[in-house]
């Protein structure tokens, strides 16, 4: 049990620091949306994506609120019976208000009951963690219907732009090659908000070992913490490519298949990597097929892993991965005679196909191409796209199909603007 006292000096110190931080780079969130009704809204990320500054955000838009954060060492000991002693304290600061603003919430084991008993006494909450997994069967459980979700990634290049003051105009030639040296910058050091603020690869480094330490190797009582190191070491330095459990079971030497499935599942619940599903009609074919393995940013993958020579159209592979989930697609990879890359689905259908190559040439283009219309052809889908660093094309198909090829850095740039961004 925390002292009252305490906790109260505790909670307006811990407000304090909030409120001298700068608000940032307005996020393309929504805002009105999430606002407008009483649901809870829970931000999820990966560590030092700028969860605390999105809040920071969504507060500025009320006069009054409650505040407190969970990844704060005074505040280790708190247990689930302590929130009554928090309610009261957030009580005695400010008695009328209703809104609750809360950091790091997945620190504190049972919170979800505390948030189902506000939330039904009319109190309009914001949670964030860095768990993919914040909202799992427990929390459904007890809020079933009464919460929206963000899923919170480093900045997107429309993002990048706004923070280095560089405006979108590609019919001027000067601005155009501004663009691109701003997007190769994204393209090698990705999109931390703190990063882009120091440029020192060591600030990516400490996030990686933070999350691997702090959030998975704590977390799950990992007892082999150089075969796991050694795993997301192969994995960050083979990103977009297959593997199998079994595969890497093999290649690292573990004993299990399984042992390497649930790790790749605590590295994902921490937002480290994705797995991409190969598309099959068949449920049971998909779960055994190899996956893709995509990470959370091509900055720290450069920091942390091996880079190798020529591997530019796989850091704009992964790039176009991760802006496909920021968009909320559904995403598998397709492969008969022929592989593409993506194909989206929405609501059940297959929407489009994507091949993704730095540029293409005479070398490459029968491979993407036919691999593009393989997939379009086979699954019913009108609509394919290459993505390649900086070509504009369109290639004549058959009746009714369409492909063009259109530069990444502008495909980012068209991405859907949310209803206000203010």
């Amino acid at each position: 049990m925390i002292p009252d006292k305490r906790l109260e000096e505790l909670l307006l110190d811990q407000k304090e620091t909030f409120l001298s931080r700068s608000p940032g780079i307005s996020r393309r969130v929504d805002f009105n949306r999430y606002c407008a009704n009483e649901q809870v809204v829970v931000i999820s990320g990966i560590r030092r994506s700028g969860k605390s500054t999105l809040m920071r955000q969504f507060a500025g838009r009320y006069k009054e609120f409650y505040y407190i954060n969970f990844d704060d060492e005074r505040l280790i000991d708190f247990e689930l019976s302590d929130f009554s002693s928090l309610t009261l304290a957030f009580n005695k600061m400010h008695p009328a208000t209703r809104v609750m603003f809360i950091d790091e919430i997945q620190n504190v084991q049972g919170w979800e009951r505390f948030i189902r008993r506000v939330h039904d006494e009319g109190y309009k909450v914001f949670l964030t963690g860095s768990n993919a997994n914040l909202l799992g069967s427990d929390l459904a459980t007890h809020l079933t219907g009464r919460y929206s979700k963000i899923e919170l990634y480093p900045f997107t290049f429309n993002e990048l732009l706004n923070f280095e003051h560089i405006e979108y105009d590609p019919v001027s030639s000067s601005k155009k090659a501004e663009l691109l040296l701003a997007f190769d910058r994204y393209l090698f050091q990705g999109g931390f908000p703190e990063f882009l603020k120091y440029r020192d690869d060591e600030f990516l480094k400490r996030i990686y070992d933070d999350i691997l330490f702090r959030d998975i190797i704590t977390r799950f009582g990992i007892r082999d913490t150089k075969g796991f190191r050694q795993l997301v070491q192969y994995l960050f330095s083979n990103m977009t490519k297959e593997a199998s459990y079994h595969s890497l079971k093999n290649a690292l030497g573990f004993k299990s298949a399984m042992t390497v499935r649930s790790y790749i599942g605590f590295l994902e619940e921490s937002y480290l990597i994705f797995e991409l599903f190969k598309y099959d009609f068949s449920l049971k074919k998909q779960y055994a097929n190899p996956k893709k393995i995509y990470v959370i940013d091509n900055g720290m993958r450069n920091a942390v892993s091996f880079r190798f020579s020529g591997d530019e159209g796989r850091l704009l592979e992964n790039l176009v991965f991760i802006e496909l989930k920021r968009r909320n697609a559904g995403m598998y990879y397709y492969r008969s005679k022929h592989e593409c890359d993506f194909v989206t689905e929405d609501k059940g259908a297959l929407t489009s196909a994507i091949q993704v190559c730095f540029e293409l040439n005479d070398s490459n283009r029968e491979r993407e191409v036919n691999g593009l219309l393989e997939a379009m052809t086979e699954l019913g889908i009108k609509k394919g796209m290459i993505l390649t660093y900086n070509q504009d094309e369109n290639i004549p198909v058959r009746k009714g199909l369409d492909i063009v090829v259109v530069p990444v850095w502008r495909w980012l740039l068209e991405e859907p603007i949310p209803g206000d961004c203010t």
